[in-house]
């Protein structure tokens, strides 16, 4: 009789208690990546509401706190012009507000009244949904909220709007971290990817390069979500006095998030040809580790990003890899769908050296001519 087994790594216990379902690791990282958010929407939406109820005496100034809050928000895109459009949009919608309850009084067919007014002028001003929702919201502050003084919420709105555009320059969120942290989550992707698609070419598995197929269609919302995170913090860089020196890396990442753009499409294309050659299930050793190494290369462009000394031992390795690029000199006797697989990494192997800083026409120089 032989003992109890011990679970294999594939088929062990997984955890199923409440320890599994609660964690506060998540939490404490939501709270985390958002302290400065937090930060400049307590300070905007405080000073703001302070400023007009001591100094401009304004007796309940509700917009000036709402506003800030609205136009700030939590959101990963900070720059200047989402908040000042959002402020108008709030803005517009105060004053429709205010304009109807002066001619018309306050009741059910007012507020009616102004909420249509507010989102037709609202989406007739901006294309942005959100514009004419933050106008619909004051709006309705306003005419459900009695006030003796016309206009009076109209000033408390602007010197909120006021608020929330100075905190975003004064007490900035750092731009450089949310773009690191989605500049970083987009190569751990591909190199995942790469990862994957070099075993499927190893094996002959085309369910494999089926699944390489997928996480390669999967990484243009990585790259978006990069591009939202670097323009932002280059608009914010730009108006704050404090985040001048981000200046240069936030330019340096957006060359290479261009460049990674144009690699993730290339990446798409060999994906396609991956699961093509998959077909027969025969393994190519040689064709994946020409994948295998570009991978590496990719991944040298990535650790980049936090560590510029890199960048030369990145476009070495690529470059070593790209001069071996000829088909008929890697595959004589190979068939023409191998041909053109090893074809289509040329293109990749420009477009990551482009992302360590060659020109496209120095990248190309790099690849034999065929």
């Amino acid at each position: 009789m032989t003992g109890p087994r011990e679970p294999s790594p594939t088929t062990g216990a997984t955890a199923a208690g409440w320890r599994s379902r609660f964690t506060l690791r998540p939490g404490i990282l939501r709270v985390w990546n958002s302290a400065n958010a937090i930060l400049q929407i307590v300070v905007a939406a405080t000073g703001a509401y302070a400023f007009c109820f001591y100094v401009l005496g304004h007796p309940a100034p509700l917009l000036a706190a709402t506003v800030t809050v609205s136009s700030l928000g939590l959101v990963r895109d900070a720059r200047p012009r989402r908040v000042l459009e959002t402020v108008l949009g709030m803005l517009v919608g105060i004053l429709v507000a205010e304009l109807l309850l002066l001619g018309f009084g306050s009741g059910w067919w007012q507020l009616a009244l102004a909420l249509a007014m507010s989102l037709i002028v609202a989406r007739f001003l901006s294309p942005q949904a959100s514009f004419a929702i933050a106008a619909a919201i004051q709006s309705l502050i306003v005419m459900v909220i009695p006030s003796g003084t016309p206009f009076l919420r109209l000033v408390d709105g602007v010197v909120g709007g006021i608020a929330a555009l100075l905190v975003t320059a004064l007490i900035p969120r750092n731009p450089q971290r949310a773009a690191m942290r989605d500049g970083s989550a987009l190569f751990r992707a591909v190199d995942g990817t790469f990862g994957t698609l070099a075993q499927a070419l190893r094996r002959g598995d085309r369910l494999r390069a089926e699944r390489g197929l997928e996480k390669a269609r999967a990484l243009q919302p990585l790259v978006d979500d990069w591009r939202s995170s670097l323009e932002s913090g280059a608009a914010i860089a730009r108006i704050s006095p404090f985040l001048r020196r981000q200046r240069f890396d936030l330019e340096r990442h957006e060359r290479i998030r261009q460049s990674m753009d144009l690699a993730t499409r290339n990446l798409r294309v060999v994906a396609r040809r991956v699961v093509y050659q998959s077909d027969d299930g025969v393994p190519r050793p040689m064709i994946a580790s020409l994948l295998g190494e570009l991978g590496g290369g990719a991944e040298l462009v990535g650790r980049s990003l936090g560590d510029i000394s890199l960048v030369p031992v990145a476009q070495e390795s690529l470059k070593a890899i790209a001069a071996r690029l000829d088909p008929a000199g890697i595959a004589p006797g190979g068939s023409l769908g191998e041909q053109n697989l090893i074809a289509a990494l040329r293109p990749l192997a420009v477009d990551l050296l482009t992302a360590t800083g060659m020109t496209p026409a120095e990248a190309r120089a790099c690849v034999p001519r065929i």
